[in-house]
């Protein structure tokens, strides 16, 4: 997630923490927008923005420092977070909006910020293992995507495909920032992310495991709806401008593609992704896989 420089470390004192059914809890010995946010803003900690987002993270039980809310928003689905705040004891302040606006850099934060812990990702030998207890795990592998917005709608895909997990390189390529979770929608606390150091030689072990992986390409001979789908896969989904890089293709079992009829050659690496994952679940459908 994203950081920024911590403007005070000063922390409340949990045991003097205020609970009030008519309000959102304020820090000890302030009241609502009497207090300086910018005071009670860890920002070295990770901030995660937006309702989804937000509300997953609370859903799923990520460790969560503190909350933000939009003074005088509290509505639809904010109602809900500040209920799972409360249940949680985790501390919740009323911020003006122009503290969220800062502090999502950009984002829509929709009246919400978090100080979370950092997503963890994975291992490829402690991730091995839920590979090998799948009977037939699907799972994306992405080369060198770098633009958070399409990791974090990729997530999103992976969760709602069902996916064993998304293979990421340590190098080159997006990690797993706060652009990364707003855009996944929260997505991101459900799926497994394993970052690895070397791509190609990661394939190979998910080969001896049984896992027939395959490359997304523009160019490959055989089209995405004709690769049998049904048992344990992998799919790789190139960089956005340089797509897959020769030595990862090479690993591959095979090469399929989407058919293009319009004057572009190719079409968001996201897409490409949730256009195959769905043919995956079509072919799998009424089977046992899940």
């Amino acid at each position: 997630m994203q950081s920024r420089p911590r403007k005070n470390n000063r922390r409340a004192d949990p045991s003097r923490r205020r609970h009030d059914s008519r309000r959102l809890h304020d820090s000890p010995g302030r009241r609502g927008s009497s207090a300086r946010p910018d005071e009670d803003h860890a920002s070295d900690i990770p901030v995660i923005v937006g309702r989804h987002p937000v509300l997953e993270a609370l859903r799923s039980g990520r460790p969560i420092d503190r909350l933000w809310m939009q003074q005088g928003l509290l509505e639809g689905s904010l109602r809900e977070i500040a209920a799972l705040a409360h249940e949680r004891r985790i501390f919740l302040k009323e911020v003006p909006k122009a503290f969220l606006d800062r502090m999502a850099e950009g984002l829509a934060h929709q009246g919400v910020g978090a100080q979370v812990a950092i997503k963890p990702t994975l291992d490829f030998d402690e991730w091995s293992g839920v590979l090998q207890s799948l009977t037939a795990p699907f799972v994306y592998i992405l080369d060198g995507i770098q633009d958070p917005h399409n990791l974090g709608a990729i997530l999103r895909t992976a969760d709602a495909t069902g996916a064993a997990g998304v293979v990421i390189p340590e190098r080159g390529a997006s990690s797993l920032t706060a652009v990364v979770a707003k855009a996944s929608s929260g997505a991101i606390e459900y799926v497994s992310v394993v970052r690895v150091t070397n791509l190609a030689q990661t394939i190979d072990k998910m080969k001896k495991l049984g896992v027939f992986v395959y490359a997304a390409h523009p160019t490959a001979p055989t089209l995405y709806t004709a690769v049998d789908w049904s048992g344990p896969v992998g799919l790789v989904i190139g960089s956005e401008g340089l797509g897959i890089r020769p030595l990862v293709r090479e690993r591959c079992d095979g090469l399929v593609r989407l058919p293009m009829l319009g004057q572009v050659a190719s079409i968001n690496a996201s897409n490409a992704a949730a256009v195959i994952g769905f043919e995956v679940i079509r072919q799998r459908a009424g089977k046992t896989q899940y």
